[in-house]
């Protein structure tokens, strides 16, 4: 067998744009033909898809999975909203969120796992996609929650189909009440994450480094009064309590009634269940939040082009 050597394989990702990994694999398989190995990257798709990875991937869809005390929520990212309502890859969605479901949600080694029905890797499966639908397709994110006694809650905004959509959510409710009981109090919640989008559970969960940087914009806001420092203290403290009702779970006003507090529904919930429920976590994944998505003037591009070949 031919040694394959680094300068080659920097040749091969300078002629491909393909991965090192990949082009190390494809010289040990073609015994250090380049172009041999270029075919090789050709044929299984992976040349195809590096010319596409620097393009932005902003779209695609959100997919959970669920059982009785865990549910999986990911994120599959694509270039339009056309590939979401493809049905290859509302399939691999689905999948992954199974994976995640059954194998837990750290991405990297979610992508070595075998992707179900198939001779690849989660990877390869999705570059095999990104080659056959012709867009850049990234698997971005993955949170699994699970309960040991009570229930996870799932709900999706807008779904396009079961399990699939742009903003999902799920909620885990800690409880010895039977599941159905929190069935329903679960999927309310859920709906007011998706619509509220709180950042913590409890008062005493928010980051401390959050926190801090909230107090003291704050305490420059009311120094402005010009008032006595024993006032601006209890002007702060007032206007924190704005801010919890704005960023944690429980404090915020509860969208489904838009008169009590989350809390107080929690405690309603736990009177008719028949035990004590407590909110152990929860998740919330807006598709594409986060990514800057690139905006571009085509006729602006085009006339830039022409000057610069004139």
């Amino acid at each position: 067998m031919a040694e394959v050597t680094a300068a080659l394989v920097k040749e091969l990702r300078e002629k491909t744009g393909a991965g090192m990994m990949d082009c190390k694999r494809a010289l040990a398989e073609t015994n250090g033909d380049l172009e041999a190995a270029v075919d090789w990257l050709r044929k299984k798709g992976f040349a195809a898809a590096a010319k596409k990875a620097g393009r932005v991937a902003s779209e695609g869809l959100v997919g959970f999975a669920v059982d009785a005390h865990a549910g999986a929520l990911v994120e599959v990212n694509a270039e339009t909203d056309f590939v979401g309502r493809n049905e290859s890859f509302q399939n691999f969605v689905r999948a992954v969120a199974k994976l995640v479901l059954a194998q837990g949600d750290d991405v990297e080694k979610l992508k070595a796992l075998p992707f179900p029905g198939s001779s690849r890797s989660v990877a390869e499966e999705l570059t095999h996609m990104i080659s056959t639908i012709g867009e850049n397709m990234s698997l971005r994110r993955a949170k699994r929650l699970a309960v040991k006694s009570g229930h996870v809650a799932p709900y999706m905004h807008a779904a396009l189909a079961p399990g699939l959509g742009k903003i999902g959510v799920l909620v885990a409710l800690e409880s010895n009440a039977s599941p159905d009981k929190l069935t329903a109090p679960g999927r309310n919640l859920a709906m007011h994450v998706a619509a509220a989008n709180p950042r913590y559970v409890t008062s005493a969960s928010v980051d401390s480094v959050h926190l801090e940087r909230e107090r003291g914009i704050l305490r420059e806001q009311a120094k402005a009064s010009g008032k006595p420092d024993a006032i601006i203290d209890k002007m702060v403290e007032g206007r924190l309590k704005k801010f919890y009702e704005d960023v944690v779970l429980l404090e915020q006003l509860y969208v489904i009634d838009g008169e009590s507090r989350v809390v107080a529904v929690l405690d309603h919930a736990a009177k008719d269940a028949g035990a004590p429920v407590h909110v152990a976590g929860f998740v919330r994944f807006a598709l594409g939040e986060g990514i800057e998505k690139v905006e571009t003037d085509f006729a602006a591009e085009v006339a830039a082009t022409a000057k610069v070949t004139r």
